[in-house]
Parts: C-alpha cells; structure tokens; sequence
C-alpha cells in the first residue's frame, strides 16, 4: 500500500511541477484544437481519480464539483457529456486556483481511501492507471506548453530544460535473424490492454540503425530538396506539405545564422549533432524514402529493442495502429481508453525527453495521427532488404 501511494503522490506532484514555471495566462491559452490548456490537464487528471476510483468505491466522497464532469470529461461516452475539445480554450472559468483546490480535495480523499480501506485488485490497477494516465498527461503538458510559448510571437522561455540529446557518432547496423518472435506484454507490472495478447510474428532478417537520424542529416534532406521531391512521399503527405506550406520540422526557422528552433529554454540554434524531432509520420516516410531506406515496423522495432539505447524520442514506425490477436478492451467506460482509436493512426515506439520516469517500456505502444508532429517524435531507419 506504501508503495501504491508514494506512486501517487510523487505523480500528482509531478504535474504540480512541470506547471510551476507558468504565468496564470498561459493556464487558459488553446492555440490549435489538438492542443489544451494546461489548466484542462491538472483538472482532468484530477477528474479521472475522482470518476473511475472516488465515486464508485467510496461511500463516503462527495463529488467537489457537479459541473466539472462536463468540463474534464475528454472522450469517455460512457461517462457522460462533456466540453468539445476545440471550446476547452473558452473556459475562463473554472480559475486556475479552483483547479488547484479541486486537486487537493481529491489527494486527501484518496489518501484517505488509500489507508483506511482494503484495496482490492481492481482497484489497485485502476489506480495505476489513473497515475499512468496522468504521467501521459504530465508529457502533454510539456509538449502542449511548448506549442502554446512556441507560437506566442514573443516565444518567451518556460523553464531552463534540455530535451535535446546528442547523438553518438558512427551510428551502426544491427542485424536481426529471421525467424519467428514473441509481440506484446509479458510481465507482471503495469500495461495498457492494448500490450496485451503475447502472439508471435515472423520476421525476415533486417538491419536496424543503432542510432536515430540527426538535424544535420535531415538538413540535408531540406537542403537537397526533399520537400519539393513528390516522389519521396504518400499522396496525402503530399498534399498535406503542399496545403500547409511544410519546408521543415516543427519550430524550425532559417536565419542568416543557419537553423534555429523554439525550445522549452528559448530560440536556440540547431545543434548538427541533435536527434530531429517534432515530425510527422509523412517526414518520417518522405525521409526513409530519401535515404532509400524504410521505417521498422513495430513488431522489428520492439524486437530489437533491447539492442540500442531508446528513449530520446518516440520513434514513427511503419505500422498502422491496430488490435493484437485475441485483443480484449477494458469493461465500462476504460474500454475507450485504447481501444476506439485503433483506426487511422501511426504506432510510435520508446519514449522521449519529456516521457515520465519508469512509464515506458519496450511493448508500450503509443499512436498520433501521420499529421501530427507537436510531439517529441523522431526517425530510426532500416534497411531495405534488396
């Protein structure tokens, strides 16, 4: 139980942190409708705590708010209507301080709940889910922040913060022999439903790279034509470079000075060295295409995992996002956590800089949109098998 609620403090407080740099105005700001604000976060967090563990196990709790389930309600049908996410940016109200007294109502309560009832085993993996929901949520708020600073015209700094590693130098090939392989979650600690269902794939051998693609080499992408060459791309990346005026990775601006980007910490110029990030499974692709090599899929991804250092960034894979053999959704309302989305998106393995402490994990399987690039997203090549 100690260790259950040390989980949940220490990710409650976690939130608390990443927002701490924030002026009160940056709490409401809603730039693009894929982004929130972070005061939306710190309160639907919060919500989720209070709808899935609160109301249904104690008899005792009374809800802070009747109003806020509509307000941090995010896509869950089955539990009620809620505020489309393109008006989250209207709610003036609830204060950014109300939001705080709604977070501290619900950490004493479930404190209480925590030590003073027997918790079950439903109820101990709800509340991991809950905090691992909430740690997806703390890596939003960077992310969100970052767009939301990134596009003020003064692209004022948040916090003194590097998320932009080195690569090491002489990036090599890692064979992988072809034969059969094990997929998915295989372990006792926490995992999403869609890791489950441990089938086998087959595999024909590749080579993997040991290192992710740099700003340099992706500069002379750009510099070599890549966004003008219709070839290296899928129609609809095409169209969306052309309808969007795309020339180069999110935050990217040209100087006399060369290339410099937003970051948390200000504009910065790029550093050759960096892995490239913030783009889209289109640049990914057109990028692959460019270098005559391919992306991994996710089951080459997870299954050479264990081979080269991962984390820096998500990497795209080839992948469509699809269920498992034998995949089995949540019951109630946590079925639509995974499981409705299963259409239309990319997989994207590993983790990035602003991923939490312990949240990832080689079969973790993440998924945007081919479009979307405000994440911290990045490119891992293979080689074609001629």
């Amino acid at each position: 139980m100690e260790v259950l609620q040390a989980l949940y403090l220490t990710t409650r407080q976690e939130s608390l942190k990443i927002c701490s740099p924030l002026m009160t105005e940056d709490y409401v700001v809603q730039p693009a409708p894929f982004v929130s604000p972070p005061k939306w976060h710190l309160g639907h967090s919060t919500w989720f705590f209070e709808e899935f563990i609160l109301t249904k196990f104690s008899a005792s709790y009374k809800v802070f708010n009747d109003q806020f389930g509509f307000v941090f309600n995010s896509y869950y049908e089955g539990a009620g209507k809620r505020v489309v996410r393109t008006n989250r940016g209207n709610l003036s109200r609830p204060s950014v301080s109300e939001i705080v007294e709604y977070r501290a109502y619900v950490d004493q309560a479930m404190i209480e709940f925590l030590q003073s009832s027997a918790i079950t085993e439903r109820q101990r993996y709800l509340i991991e889910v809950g905090c691992n929901h909430e740690q997806q949520h703390q890596e939003l708020l960077y992310t969100d922040i970052k767009y939301i600073l990134g596009h003020n015209p003064l692209q004022p700094t948040y916090a003194d913060v590097d998320m932009h590693s080195k690569i090491k130098e002489n990036a090599g090939w890692l064979p992988v022999k072809e034969g059969l392989y094990n997929i998915g979650y295989n372990g006792d600690g926490f995992h999403y439903d869609n890791e489950k269902g441990v089938h086998q794939a087959f595999l024909q051998s590749y080579q993997i790279s040991s290192e992710l693609i740099t700003n340099a080499q992706y500069i002379s992408f750009i510099e070599n034509g890549g966004y003008q060459d219709h070839r290296y791309w899928h129609s609809a990346g095409w169209a969306w470079v052309q309808e969007n005026a795309i020339k180069s990775p999110m935050y990217w601006q040209e100087s006399s000075e060369g290339w410099k980007h937003y970051t948390l910490a200000g504009l910065k110029a790029v550093a050759p060295d960096g892995p490239v990030t913030h783009i889209s499974y289109y640049e990914a692709f057109a990028y692959a295409e460019y270098s005559g090599m391919r992306l991994p899929t996710e089951q080459e991804w997870e299954v050479a995992s264990s081979l080269f250092d991962w984390g820096q960034r998500w990497e795209w894979t080839a992948s469509a996002y699809t269920p498992y053999p034998n995949y089995v959704k949540e019951v109630g309302a946590l079925g639509e956590y995974n499981g409705k989305f299963m259409v239309g998106q990319q997989v994207l393995r590993g983790a990035s800089s602003a991923t939490s402490a312990g949240h990832s994990r080689p079969s973790y399987r993440n998924f945007f949109h081919a479009e979307e690039r405000w994440q911290f997203t990045g490119i891992r090549l293979v080689k074609k098998i001629e």
